[in-house]
This record gives C-alpha cells, structure tokens and sequence, in this order.
C-alpha cells in the first residue's frame, strides 16, 4: 500500500514530537521517537511489527501519535475513512486511553494545526457489560424498591442514565446478570440505547475503538469463520500489553470454567423457582467452588481437580435432563454450555490440554486449549489484510523474540519486522542489584527461617519501604508468620483479594513492607519511594502442566527444552517483577534477588543479567544501605523512623 509521500508522514510525526509535546512540557525521547517511527513504519507497509518498549518510553503516545499521521496519510489519498483498533489486557489501561492520553494528544494536535477536531474514541465491551432497557423494566417491576438494600435498587434504577453496567457503583453481579444484554440482542426497537450505541459505532465517528483482547479475537474469529464481525472493520490494529495475548487465545480457542459460571446458575435456578435443582447443585458444587475461591496456586496439578468435578457434572446432567424443555431460552443455553464443559473437563480429551488460570477474583479457573495455537491465530488475525502493532515491555529478552513469536506463530511471518525500544532511565545512578554471596538454600530445613532473616537484615538497610514478590502463596505465607513477631519494626500488610484497599494503605504508611503474589507481578505501579526495595525471594520459573508437558514433547531433549522454553519465559516475568522497582525518571531502588540459582556463577547467573538492564552489582549489605543513603532525601528517612 502507497500513501501519502512517506517523508510527509515521518516529518509530520517529528514535528508531533520534537515541536507540539515538547511545548506542552513533555520532554523530547530519542527512544521514544524513533520507536514512534517504527511503528508509522510498519503501519504504511500494511506489517507486522513486534515492538518492545522498556519502562518510560512512552509506547502509549507513541502508537498513539502514529496512528494519527496514519490516518492523515489514508486521508491523503483518498481511501476509505476507518478506524484504528486498540486491543489491552486492562481496564485500567483501556481508561487511561481513553480518559488520559487521547484527549492530551487531541488538545496539543489541535492547536498545533494538525488536526481540526477532537479526536474522538470508544471502550467496546461484551454485550454482557451493557443495558438491555427491555430487561431492565422487567427486573424493575420485580421488587419493591423500599424493601431492597438501598445501595442495589439505586444502582438498578441509575443504569436508566448510563449503558455501561461498569459506571455503576453497587450493581450486584445477580442483578447485572439480570439487566444486561442478551446474547441474542433481537428487540428490534429504535428506542434500544443498545442498538443505538453499536449503530454509533458503526460510523466514522471515532478514530480510535478500544477494547480487551478476547473481544478482538472473538470479532477476528468470527470474521474468520464468515460469521458478522463484532467491531468494525480496522484500518489498523494496536495490541498494547501483547504479552499477554497468548493466554487470551488459549482461552477464546479453548473452554473455560470459573465459579461463577456454576454460581450463575445457581441463582438462574432459583429466580426461575426450581429451588431444589440449586440446592442439589450447589451442594454437589460446594468443594469444587471452595477449592476454586481459594487464592490461585501455580504449583496445583489439574489432576487434583478431577475428584472435584465428577459431582456437579453428573448434577447438570441430571438437571438438564429434568429440566431443560422447561427453562427460560437463557437459563437453558447457560445449562448447555456449563454441563458441556463441566463433562469435558470431568471426562478429559485426548485431542485437548488441560491446566488453570488466576480468575478476575484471584481464585482459579480450570481451562481446557489445543496444544498449538499458531493455525488459529494466522487464520483469525496474522491474514488478515491490515498492519498489526504488538507492543509490550516483556515481548523480548535482550533482543530475542524468538518465545513470543512461537508461542503465536509469527516465526516464519515475512511481515514481521522486530525493535527494541531501551528505556531511557539511568539504571546504573538509579538502581542497585543485590545478590548475596551466600543465599538460603531452598533445601534446607530451616530455609524460610533463614530468607526471613535475610529480608529483615535487607529492610534494616533500605529502612523498610519494601515490595516483597513471591512465586506462590505458600511461601508468602511462611515468611509472613515469621515476620510477624513483635519486635518486627514495620507495618506489615499482605496483598490478597483486596488489593486497591491494602495498595492504598501501603502507599499511605510510608516505610511500610508489601508481601505480594500472582498478578502483583505486572498489575501495579509504585512510583516514588514507597518501594525503593524489591525483594524476589525465588526466581519466577514455571510451574510445570499441561501445556509445558505438550511443549516438551516438541523439543529433543529437556536441556533445549529448558533453553528454549522454560528460560526465556522466566525471564520475561523476571523482567515484569523488577519493573515494580523503577516506575519514573527519579525513582531509586535496590533491587535483591535471594535465589540461589541466581548467585555468581550459578546457573542462571548469566540469564538473570541478560534480563535486566545494566546497573551496578553487589553482595553486600552495607552496599545496600550505603547506596539507600547516597540516593534518598531526608524526608525518606524521617518516615522510616516515625
């Protein structure tokens, strides 16, 4: 494809970046740029670029901004006005784009003459994230407002002024479930805010059109499948936190089963008044649901899952037997589809790999995935004809993208260019990175007696202000019940299921200690000097299942296996723990990996290092707390000792 002249285009995106930003405060990024530039790139050649970007790069405004001059470049010549897809893992993320970044970029193009309009964007969801007005009267009508708990029925009658379920503060996931849009959405009426909001969608009204990653592989799988597209069609597509696309295509090409798909049930049962069904399948339920509302364990085999599934399966079973002719058309296919997959993961299938997942709740989920992805993927989003931007901080170790491009069949792809954008930060003023000369030995009995003493000595010489990451829960567990004495000097919290109270309370007390797991690992920012010490007690390595057993069969040996495979994913979530530590330009950390795997000399010494960024290496303790002195202000000081 030939746009407009190419020189234009670059010149104008330098202009963006070297003129506009710079006069609204934003500082000028040679990284940043050029990453920018990469990406206008592969958007003019209709290519695949796969574009790592390190901490503070600013990947947001760089595809941001490259997507704008893109869409000039369309306009140039002519071509059919469409809009830029951008796919995240995140909500959060989702709303910054939407609520952040765009409207600062559309301000400064604006009055820097580049564009003449606002640019305009939309979140786009599931149908089960918005209102159905039809379903909503109905559930209205059912219940006597004064007799309700007064925070639900103030939701209920709120959703009359907004679509989307998630605006609204209190609205139970009974009554959510109740409100929203039907899979099949067939009203027909004009008055459908619903139909009226994807018709808005439909149109040239946005630019920008902003989703999850299962909803842009539902709507690629559906157009690969012939069926109606979900999301319009794109004249390019932003897969922002990419490193997160594999498991949400092992899960949109697989099955699934989470405790609330059984507990949805449940209440279906109830409203529909076949009390004795729900009672019967929550009790046969109740030690599947409990083992799944427990915090997510990586180290769980599925087969521990087996005995578990084998009552409730035969209990929807009998249930849709009984009952299914005479269901409402919802809770009759939500009984389909649950029996089905309650029956697949109960039997087991030869053709099919089973393993679990961390649910939105931080429980487990059981899923059920081909072993290989990559025919699925080409066909529902590598062939499609439209340039594709992955972008991440953990697509690539050093300069290597070979796991990620297996991992979703980009490696032989002559669309595919590779960049690594470094981060601008000065690692090697800003950070330290300890590892102690005589680590805890895992195998030793007294081995958390031991890395707990570690800690405290390490919190003694950064005065506190600690994240503490761990592998599993087991050992968050162990250390904590060591820490907890009475002469432990620090306020001390853990991070369980609710997260943004205990992240809340950790920022507001400062030299406090934070022992975290499982999504803490990418999830959160802890800028300034809240955490100015990160701890990572075991090196992030896999826990083997399924998935990793079918993998290995793909390799020769288990050594290659273990270099091709299990390394290079240990490193990327390496890579995701220490970006906790340096969240912006002025942040300083001390950095302790106390795996004894890691020392010098030992075997993944040399990986450790070719994950991270360079910076100064020590094993010892008065490095720490002399470094800690030389970079911290008074202030931090003060806190500690308050």
């Amino acid at each position: 494809m030939i746009y407009m002249n190419r020189e234009k285009a670059h010149k104008e995106l330098d202009h963006i970046f070297k003129d506009l930003l710079p006069a609204q405060g934003m500082p000028e990024r040679p990284e940043q740029i050029a990453l920018s530039h990469r990406m206008l790139n592969a958007m003019l050649d209709n290519g695949i670029a796969l574009c790592d970007a390190g901490t503070g790069i600013g990947k947001t405004y760089a595809y941001l901004a490259a997507g704008m001059v893109f869409h000039h470049s369309r306009f140039a010549t002519g071509l059919k006005s469409k809009p830029i897809l951008i796919s995240t893992s995140s909500i959060a993320l989702q709303n910054a784009v939407q609520n952040e970044y765009l409207p600062f970029l559309s301000s400064v193009l604006m009055a820097g003459g580049i564009t003449t309009r606002p640019i305009k964007s939309v979140i786009r969801k599931g149908k089960s994230h918005y209102v159905c007005d039809e379903r909503l009267e109905r559930r209205l009508d059912q219940f006597d407002l004064d007799k309700k708990n007064w925070k639900a029925g103030t939701a209920l009658l709120s959703l009359r002024d907004f679509l989307d379920c998630d605006e609204v503060p209190h609205l139970s996931s009974f009554d959510q479930e109740r409100v929203c849009v039907p899979k099949v959405c067939d009203c027909g009426k004009d008055t459908c805010r619903y139909q009226t909001f994807l018709k808005t969608c439909g149109t040239k009204r946005y630019q920008f059109q902003i989703c999850n990653h299962n909803l842009l592989l539902a709507d690629a799988i559906h157009r690969s499948m012939g069926r109606r597209p979900i999301l319009p069609e794109a004249c390019a597509v932003i897969v922002d936190e990419s490193h997160k696309l594999p498991e949400a295509a092992r899960q949109m090409f697989g099955v699934t089963l989470t405790a609330e798909d059984i507990q949805s049930l449940i209440r279906k049962l109830r409203s529909e008044r076949y009390l004795l069904a729900a009672e019967t399948l929550e009790t046969r339920s109740a030690p599947l649901l409990q083992k799944m509302s427990q915090p997510f364990e990586l180290d769980t085999p599925f087969s521990e899952w087996h005995p578990l599934l084998k009552a409730p399966s035969k209990s929807l079973t009998i249930i849709r037997k009984q009952l299914h002719s005479q269901l409402s058309p919802p809770a009759r296919n939500h009984l389909d589809k649950l029996a089905s997959t309650a029956e697949l993961f109960a039997a087991g299938d030869l053709d099919m790999v089973f393993y679990t997942a961390e649910d939105e709740q931080g429980g487990t989920m059981l899923c059920g995935t081909i072993s290989d992805l990559t025919p699925q993927l080409r066909g529902a989003l590598w062939n499609q004809p439209r340039p594709v931007i992955l972008t991440s901080g953990t697509l690539a170790v050093g300069s290597d993208f070979r796991r990620f491009k297996e991992e979703t069949g980009l490696m032989s792809d002559n669309r595919v260019t590779e960049s690594v954008a470094r981060s601008p930060f000065d690692y090697q003023k800003n950070c330290l990175l300890y590892l102690p000369h005589s680590p805890p030995r895992q195998r030793n009995e007294a081995y958390y007696d031991e890395l707990a003493k570690l800690i405290i000595a390490l919190l003694d010489a950064a005065q506190g202000h600690a994240l503490v990451l761990f592998t599993s829960y087991a050992a968050m567990s162990a250390v904590k019940e060591r820490l907890s004495g009475e002469d432990f000097r620090w306020p001390l919290f853990t991070l369980g299921r609710n997260a943004v109270h205990i992240t809340e309370r950790f920022k507001a007390q400062p030299g406090s200690v934070l022992l975290a797991t499982g999504a803490a690992w990418e999830g959160f920012d802890f800028p300034g000097d809240c955490v100015s010490l990160l701890i990572i007690p075991r090196l992030p390595f896999a826990v083997p299942d399924a998935l990793k057993e079918k993998e290995r069969e793909k390799h020769p040996t288990l050594r290659l296996f273990i270099r091709a495979v299990v390394v290079p994913e240990m490193q990327i979530k390496l890579k995701q723990g220490f970006g906790r530590a340096i969240r912006t330009e002025t942040d300083t950390c001390v950095v302790a990996i106390l795996d004894e795997r890691a020392a010098e000399g030992k075997r993944y010494s040399k990986d450790v290092l070719a994950a991270l960024p360079e910076m100064s290496v020590t094993g010892s303790l008065e490095d720490v707390a002399r470094f800690i002195q030389q970079v911290k202000g008074s202030d931090y000081f003060r806190e500690a000792s308050a």
